[in-house]
């Protein structure tokens, strides 16, 4: 346990801290556990010193979203592992023993354990349930979660599994590989970063695996309601945003046509009365056109260091045509052979 750092990324969490600390604690051996304080103005930092003084705290200088401020606290950090975990999250007991063991293999870059719903326990939780992947048109689903459709756990995905992405809730990552790929795109803030820095890991051959023998619940929402324009915004643009990075081949098809599809859920918005998510989705275009040149500067600094794409975990269909038109809301239930 003394190679890894828990690093829980918190900004005005007192009470989800409050709440949570005690059990990651409990539950966690002697690996070290850091608060990276995310410029809090609430008491979060007097309740960790007060009742926590064994958790190393450091303070970030303005809230950089959870891109910058896990960037920021990593580098100063020195850990061949780190476990990046959401401030309300509950862990279990030998939580992280399968996690390590999964990282004895040196091609996996990282991996995150089988995520279920703090509030309906079982459940899968939204972000990242048991490993994340992305279909041809890169729409991120998860296995137990397409969309919003959330399945009750059964046992069903209790396999190790190569997946394309772990979530960013309780991912551990070798600390080598997370400062070789510059961490987090900064300029994301929030929501899909750790999809777009799993992709650029694994242009170099590596793999990310989901591994259910370690179990952790959930709460989700704590920063940004499912539902908040915010999120929408976030989700859109990011989503564009790591297109015109990481696809592979030429990229104007791939990305315009995704933002074809954007603008049929910003018109679904429009007609549901979600005036704010309807312009949400626009100020998320208007942002990936303004930003295209930069984009595509670092799309060839990427380029430019890939070597072997691992592609497991890319879905060769159309995640929106099982799920709206052929009625899928299982991934158990997609076709198997379209996988990598």
């Amino acid at each position: 346990m003394k190679d890894i750092a828990i690093v829980i990324l918190n900004w005005n969490g007192k009470g989800l801290l409050e709440k949570f600390l005690p059990n990651i604690i409990a539950y966690s051996g002697d690996a070290r556990i850091i608060l990276a304080d995310n410029a809090s103005k609430d008491d979060s930092i007097l309740l960790v010193e007060k009742n926590f003084p064994k958790i190393q705290i450091l303070r970030n200088e303005v809230n950089g979203g959870f891109a910058k401020g896990y960037n920021y606290a990593l580098k100063q950090i020195d850990a061949k592992y780190y476990l990046l975990l959401n401030n309300d999250v509950e862990v279990t007991e030998n939580w992280l023993s399968p996690l390590l063991d999964a990282m004895n293999n040196e091609k996996v870059a990282g991996c995150q354990p089988k995520i279920l719903a703090y509030n309906n326990r079982d459940s899968f939780e939204h972000a990242g349930a048991v490993g994340g992947y992305i279909d041809n048109n890169y729409y991120p689903f998860c296995r137990g979660r397409i969309f919003s459709e959330v399945e009750k756990d059964n046992g069903q995905y209790d396999s190790e599994v190569d997946v394309f992405w772990t979530t960013g809730a309780c991912m551990l990552i070798r600390s080598e590989l997370f400062h070789k790929a510059n961490g987090f795109d900064d300029d994301f803030f929030a929501h899909m970063e750790e999809i777009d820095m799993c992709w650029r890991i694994k242009k170099w051959g590596y793999t990310f695996k989901a591994i259910p023998s370690s179990t952790v619940y959930h709460l989700g929402g704590g920063t940004l309601p499912y539902s908040s324009p915010r999120k929408v915004y976030l989700n859109f643009r990011n989503n564009l945003l790591m297109i015109a990075k990481n696809h592979e081949g030429f990229w104007p098809p791939k990305l315009y046509y995704r933002m074809l599809l954007d603008s049929i859920a910003a018109l679904l918005f429009l007609l549901k009365g979600q005036f704010k998510s309807f312009a949400a989705v626009v100020k998320a275009h208007v942002y990936v056109h303004t930003h295209i040149r930069y984009t595509l500067k670092k799309r060839k600094a990427i380029k430019a260091g890939a070597t072997n794409t691992n592609k497991v975990g890319l879905y060769r269909g159309s995640i929106l045509w099982d799920f709206f038109l052929r009625k899928v809301k299982k991934f158990s239930k997609l076709n198997r052979r379209l996988f990598n």
